[in-house]
């Protein structure tokens, strides 16, 4: 098995690790992050599991970790994103393990958000000779074909050059995740969040010439948790797209690279089926930010004079030791960190960092 030094990896070493996930059968989970709180959760869960990660942030996590009370939205968006990159870049490798750094879903209207990444990406990587992240996302799902690979295309050109992969979005994930999507008709036909294997196809034709991509196929998962029952996940659009390239293409098995969104609440069994069909990375959102906060909402019930005093009026206790904010947010990691080890047993990458061999 290969070797990688631990911390951020990027370029080849993240081709590495991608292809050690695939051949290994395991795959990876991918965490939305939005503080220095939750991205440390991610890296104590990596590396007691020793297991490699994915660490994430949406436009909305990013704009909440520059602080909310920035008046240029968009500037904090961009700045959030890049001080938070160099935070994971500073500790990643005292923790042992190897970190995916990558962006989560862009719409049509944040393609100015990606490109303003790559701006600090390419500065960053004229003076360190590696890019700030290893990988960004388009999600153009929701716009024609053409316009969703010729935009694709236009950023993986940039890109490239950086040793940075690009992830797309083929079919519409269904649900909504911090403002990219919308709420799930659960009674209404979802016939649209099934990709269509010659769409992949297409993709594959026009991208994989360029640079390095993953693809975001639906196959019926979606964003947050829902009832069962009117979406159905069907793994096997994953084998058929595989099969497809492997056939027109005459490539080595599962050549495509491929991504399992809305994780959270899918069932164990359809996880392993996924996985075996090249899936590396799956996002995972609504069951850690739930699982955070969990915590929390517990330590506050089972203490709630310390949050109406300073000092309680009936003994003089004081409770500054109770809302101290590193008391609750400590159990809200630790709670983060369990849910975590459950995602590392659940894809199979537990023990498998590659900075352990």
């Amino acid at each position: 098995m290969a070797h990688l030094k631990p911390g951020v990896v990027t370029g080849k070493d993240y081709l590495t690790l991608v292809a050690a996930a695939k051949a290994g059968g395991y795959a990876l989970p991918a965490v939305n992050v939005s503080s220095s709180s939750t991205i440390n959760a991610v890296l104590e869960a990596a590396a007691k599991n020793q297991a490699d990660v994915i660490i994430q942030l949406s436009n909305g996590g990013a704009q909440f970790y520059a602080g909310q009370g920035m008046k240029d939205g968009f500037q904090a968006k961009v700045l959030g994103a890049v001080a938070a990159a160099l935070h994971v870049h500073l500790l990643a490798e005292h923790y042992g393990v190897c970190v995916v750094l990558h962006t989560d879903h862009a719409n049509k209207a944040l393609i100015p958000w990606v490109d303003a990444l790559l701006d600090h990406g390419e500065a960053y990587f004229k003076q360190h000779g590696k890019p700030l992240f290893s990988s960004h996302m388009l999600d153009l799902s929701e716009e024609s074909m053409e316009f969703n690979l010729n935009e694709c295309a236009r950023v993986l050109s940039r890109m490239a050059p950086l040793d940075m992969s690009l992830e797309i979005e083929l079919g519409v994930t269904g649900g909504e995740e911090d403002g990219i999507g919308s709420e799930l008709e659960e009674s209404a036909d979802n016939s649209h969040l099934y990709t269509q294997p010659e769409d992949v196809l297409q993709a594959y034709e026009r991208l994989s010439p360029i640079g390095h991509f993953s693809v975001a196929a639906s196959f019926g998962n979606v964003h947050g948790v829902y009832k069962p029952g009117n979406v159905q996940l069907r793994p096997e659009i994953l084998k058929n797209s595989q099969a497809l390239i492997e056939q027109k293409r005459a490539t080595s098995a599962k050549p495509l690279n491929l991504v399992f969104h809305g994780g959270s609440g899918s069932e164990k069994e359809k996880i392993t089926e996924a996985v075996g069909y090249g899936v590396f990375k799956m996002n995972i959102d609504t069951d850690l930010q739930f699982a955070y906060s969990e915590a929390i909402g517990k330590f506050v019930t089972e203490n709630p004079k310390a949050f109406l005093y300073q000092v309680d009026p009936e003994t003089d206790k004081p409770y500054k030791k109770f809302y101290d904010p590193r008391k609750y947010l400590r159990l809200a990691e630790q709670n983060m960190v369990t849910r975590l080890n459950e995602a590392f047993e659940d894809l199979g990458s537990k023990g498998k960092s590659l900075a352990l061999n």
